[in-house]
């Protein structure tokens, strides 16, 4: 691509998605004649990638239709900045000869921390604990503490797993750390019994004190968790998902959480993003003491996002030498 030694056009076509002013962009200013973009709304998107070689994209969607546009008829690059690919065509983009590579791996640090604080959120109390600091309860207290919520201790507790990629491992590894004991939940949709080191679903909410979702959004995932799920939870159980908003039905949940038939919920993702005004999980949230609710940051601390601009620039760059690194699955 490169023979010439002309440099690649790129176009970062929602950069503000990653760089809030804090990443080093160098290499893409240096390398490469790069147009940064904070955001693209939909109807910009072929626009910008007039006479682009390479788009680079977090959720900007890219189908069919934008491919074949005329002003995207130098495109020969998708790169992904995120691990998820499901706003990229995948089928459209092999048809046309356009390669489209992906990130992974880049956040399980910084995940699997976010899974563990939401466990010790509940654990300990503390976002209850520092508003009643706040609004002067200590002060006014007769006792050198305040009692007045119930605290646990980890070690002992059970964790369900549902998803034992990266993240799920290292979630496991830290939970261990903590003495807690950990299932693993057989592959959804996988047909049979468990595999060895594995259990069924129902049998590990029946057991499980916490329930962390770690596996992708797929047919065998969507709705995974309904009323149906929720009703085999434990009563004094927790369910976690930092990983796609649509495996758990939003509804079934505020329900059982209102009902009192789970103790609570944290959640870093939901089924749309940015939620709408109104949205029942973040109208929930001003509501609900046993629901937290963060704005999809599980993955986003600095070093892990600048450790995927450094693997997006690498992607980049094996694409100019002609290598194909991170292809997704049926790229060549």
């Amino acid at each position: 691509m490169n023979a010439t030694n002309t440099k690649l056009n790129v176009v970062f076509l929602d950069a503000s998605s990653v760089d809030c002013g804090d990443m080093d962009m160098s290499r893409f200013r240096n390398d490469w004649n790069c147009a940064f973009y904070p955001e693209t709304v939909r109807g910009q998107t072929a626009e910008r990638l007039s006479g682009q070689h390479v788009a680079v994209t977090n959720k900007v969607v890219i189908r069919a239709d934008v491919m074949d546009n005329p002003r995207a008829a130098n495109l020969k690059l998708i790169a992904i900045a995120a691990t998820g690919a499901n706003n990229v065509d995948l089928d459209a983009a092999r048809e046309r000869g356009i390669a489209v590579c992906n990130v992974a791996g880049y956040s399980t640090a910084a995940v699997m921390q976010h899974t563990m604080g939401f466990i010790l959120n509940f654990a300990c109390n503390i976002p209850q604990y520092s508003r009643d600091v706040r609004e002067g309860y200590w002060n006014r207290s007769s006792l050198f503490c305040l009692l007045n919520r119930q605290c646990m201790e980890l070690e002992g507790k059970v964790l369900g797993i549902i998803g034992l990629g990266a993240i799920g491992l290292a979630v496991q590894r830290a939970a261990q750390a903590f003495g807690m004991t950990v299932l693993v939940s057989q592959r959804p949709g996988q047909q049979g019994p468990p595999p060895q080191g594995r259990v069924a679903l129902d049998d590990l909410l029946r057991a499980s004190d916490f329930v962390s979702i770690h596996c992708p959004l797929t047919p065998e995932t969507r709705g995974l968790i309904g009323a149906r799920e929720l009703a085999l939870m434990k009563p004094g159980a927790y369910l976690l998902n930092v990983a796609r908003g649509k495996i758990v039905d939003e509804p079934a949940l505020l329900d059982a959480l209102r009902q009192g038939r789970i103790a609570g919920a944290a959640f870093d993702v939901l089924s749309q993003e940015p939620p709408a005004p109104g949205h029942i999980m973040t109208e929930a949230a001003r509501e609900l003491d046993n629901l937290i609710v963060t704005p999809h940051t599980a993955w986003s601390a600095r070093e892990a996002r600048q450790r995927l601009l450094h693997e997006v620039a690498e992607n980049i760059a094996a694409f100019e030498r002609g290598e194909p690194r991170n292809r997704i699955e049926g790229q060549t």
